[in-house]
C-alpha cells in the first residue's frame, strides 16, 4: 500500500514495464500460475480436471471459453451469500454492477482486492508515461468523479459501479496522491448522494483552486462535456457563490454544505475574474484553459463510445491536449495507454503482462458467423484457436479473452 504522499517514481515504473513486456511470454506463464494457485481451490476449477496443472496448455484443454451469462449461476450463489470457494480461492466480498452497453441490462462481476491492485497498476503505469510527456507539478486535479452509495446483495455483499468500488477503496486516495492526480473537492463531494449536486460543488471547488489546478479529468469524456455544459447554465450562481462566501441554495445535503463551508470563502476579486473572462470568451471557445491557468491536459476515456464528444471536448479545451486514458472492461483492465501523445482517435494501448492472463481469438468469418452467439458450440469449438499474448500479429484484428483473478472472460 502506498505512504501518504509518496510522489511515484516515473522512472522506475518505465524501467519495470520495459523489463516485464520484453519477457511477456514468461511473465504470462507466471501470471497464469499464480492465478491458478491461488484459486486452485475454486469449485469450477476443481470440477474442469486441472489437477493442479498450471502451464498454458493444460489449462486451455481443461477450461472452456466461457461468457458471463455461463458463470451467472455461481455468482448468483455468491451474491446470495455462498461464502465457499465458488469461482475464486479466496472470499468475494464485493461485486461490481456494469454498465449494461454489452447485454443491455448490468452484470454482477466479482470485485476483489487482487482487481483493485490491477487498477492501481494501470493508474501508475499509464500516469508515468503521461508524466514523461506532460509533467505535472505540486497541485491538484479538477475530476469530475462521482460515487454512488453502495447497496447490498441478498447475501450481505457490498454492490457498486466498478467506480464505485474503486473510489470507496482505501487505497485510492493515496494512489492519487502518489500521481500528483489528488481532486480539489472533499470527500463528501465525491460520495455525494445527488449527481447534480455533486457536479455544482465539483465545478466551484475548481474554480476556488483555479491557479493550482494541473489537470481536468473524468473516467469518460463525456462526463467533462456535460460538466461544462453546466457551467455554461450555472456560471454566474457560481460567481455569486464565490463573491458572498455563501453556498447555492440549490446544494441541500448537509454533509456536502458542511464541507464546502470549509472552503468558500468571501472573494470578490476573483468572482469578478471569472466573471470577465466568461464574457469575454466567444461561445465558450478554450473555456477551459481561461478558467484554469495552468493545467496541462484533458484526461479520460475517450476512444470507443466516447469519440462523439470529442469535437465538443476539443471545444472546450482550445489548445490543451486531450489524453485518452486506458482500456478496460467490467471484468478488469486490458492495457494502459503508453502513447499519450497520439490524439484520442489513434490511442493505443500496451497490454500488462502481469495483470491478467490475455489470449486472442484471430476475427475471420468463420468466427464472425457465430460471434453474436457464444454459448453456440460451434463458436466454441471455431478454427482458428486463440493464441497467446506473444504470439499476435500486427495488423489482425482479435476478440480478447482475459483470464482475470475472478474468471476467464471472452470480451468483445
Amino acid at each position: 500500500m502506498l505512504e501518504k504522499m509518496e510522489i511515484l517514481d516515473v522512472e522506475i515504473v518505465i524501467e519495470e514495464f520495459e523489463a516485464m513486456t520484453k519477457d511477456a511470454g514468461s511473465v504470462q506463464r507466471e501470471t497464469l500460475k499464480k492465478i491458478l494457485e491461488e484459486n486452485a481451490c475454486a469449485e469450477y476449477l476443481q470440477n474442469l480436471g486441472l489437477n493442479g496443472r498450471t502451464d498454458p496448455e493444460s489449462f486451455k484443454a481443461c477450461v472452456p471459453l466461457v461468457t458471463h451469462k455461463d458463470l451467472e449461476p455461481y455468482i448468483q450463489r455468491i451474491t446470495d451469500g455462498d461464502s465457499s470457494p465458488i469461482l475464486t480461492g479466496k472470499p468475494i466480498t464485493t461485486i461490481s454492477l456494469s454498465s449494461g452497453t454489452t447485454q443491455g441490462k448490468p452484470k454482477f462481476v466479482p470485485f476483489n482486492d487482487e482487481l483493485m491492485e490491477t487498477t492501481l497498476q494501470i493508474y501508475r503505469t499509464s500516469y508515468a508515461f503521461r508524466n514523461r510527456e506532460f509533467p505535472v507539478g505540486k497541485g491538484k486535479a479538477l475530476q469530475f468523479i462521482y460515487s454512488s452509495k453502495q447497496s447490498k446483495t441478498k447475501g450481505g455483499l457490498f454492490a457498486g459501479t466498478a467506480t464505485t468500488n474503486v473510489f470507496r477503496n482505501s487505497q485510492f486516495k493515496n494512489a492519487m496522491q502518489a500521481i500528483q492526480s489528488q481532486c480539489c473537492s472533499p470527500d463528501e463531494v465525491i460520495f455525494g448522494p445527488d449527481f447534480h449536486q455533486s457536479l455544482y460543488c465539483h465545478l466551484l471547488c475548481g474554480l476556488i483552486f483555479r491557479e493550482e489546478i494541473q489537470l481536468v479529468s473524468s473516467t469518460f469524456a463525456h462526463s467533462i462535456v456535460l460538466a461544462f455544459r453546466t457551467f455554461e447554465q450555472v456560471w454566474e450562481e457560481l460567481c455569486a457563490d464565490i463573491r458572498e462566501g455563501i453556498l447555492s441554495s440549490r446544494i441541500t445535503f448537509p454533509s456536502v454544505r458542511s464541507a464546502m463551508a470549509k472552503l468558500l470563502k468571501p472573494n470578490p476579486e476573483l468572482a469578478d475574474l471569472i466573471h470577465k473572462k466568461c464574457t469575454a470568451l466567444s461561445n465558450w471557445y478554450g473555456l477551459i484553459p481561461e478558467l484554469f491557468p495552468n493545467v496541462k491536459y484533458i484526461y479520460g476515456i475517450m476512444t470507443g463510445s466516447m469519440e462523439p464528444y470529442l469535437k465538443k471536448l476539443r471545444h472546450y479545451a482550445g489548445d490543451l491536449p486531450l489524453l485518452s486514458a486506458d482500456y478496460g472492461s467490467s471484468e478488469g483492465w486490458i492495457g494502459a495507454n503508453i502513447n499519450p501523445n497520439l490524439p484520442p482517435e489513434s490511442a493505443s494501448y500496451a497490454v500488462l503482462p502481469n495483470i491478467g492472463y490475455f489470449e486472442f481469438i484471430p476475427l475471420n468469418e468463420n468466427v464472425e458467423e457465430h460471434v453474436q452467439d457464444k454459448v453456440n458450440a460451434s463458436f466454441l469449438s471455431a478454427e482458428p484457436k486463440p493464441v497467446g499474448l506473444t504470439e499476435v500479429k500486427v495488423g489482425e484484428e482479435y476478440e480478447i479473452i482475459m483470464t482475470s483473478f475472478a474468471g476467464r472472460f471472452v470480451q468483445v
